[in-house]
């Protein structure tokens, strides 16, 4: 499991996560990374045309790029996971003294929170990604949906409902 924290170093000056606004791109390439790329914008520069979708050569491949938007009232968090372990909390630490059996304990990990995103490209050689066959977008919706599902309470979906119901009529 993960515990997602705000960075460590702006966490001990601010109090507050200042995550860095980004954009992930979903690359269909394997790249084999190591090490951090001097000037970067020299090796990636996008375009988009009039259509909306972004263009990209990436070792002299054309590359087609989907903007895929996270819904309203959801953001995404770029991790980096840590090797610290989350300590357990001082009630379960004093329930474990007391107890002579020992229960394993989860072991949760601390993941820090580097940076936020609102969309995702997608990238697809040859042309635009099709959403409807493509793994990334997909998953990224069902997700979604399945979260909403999920955490929902029944009020709420049949609110949801009804507004579908009014804006495809």
């Amino acid at each position: 499991m993960l515990s997602i924290q705000p960075p460590s170093t702006n966490a001990s000056t601010t109090g507050a996560s200042t995550a860095k606004k980004c954009t992930p791109n979903l690359l269909p390439a394997r790249i084999s990374h190591a090490g951090p790329v001097p000037n970067a914008d020299k090796y990636w520069k996008t375009q988009t045309d009039e259509t909306g979708v972004q263009h990209a050569y990436f070792r002299g491949r054309h590359l087609y790029g989907t903007s895929v938007a996270l819904p309203e009232n959801y953001t995404g968090a770029v991790l980096s996971v840590t090797e610290k372990d989350l300590p357990a909390p001082r009630a379960e630490r004093d329930a474990e003294d007391e107890d002579e059996e020992e229960d394993e304990r989860v072991e949760v990990k601390i993941a820090e929170r580097v940076g936020d995103f609102d969309e995702v490209v997608i990238w697809g050689h040859g042309g635009v990604v099709d959403a409807s066959g493509d793994a990334f977008t997909k998953g990224v919706n069902e997700w979604i949906g399945f979260a909403e599902a999920m955490h929902c309470e029944e009020d709420e979906e049949e609110e949801k409902k009804v507004d579908r119901e009014e804006k495809s009529a």
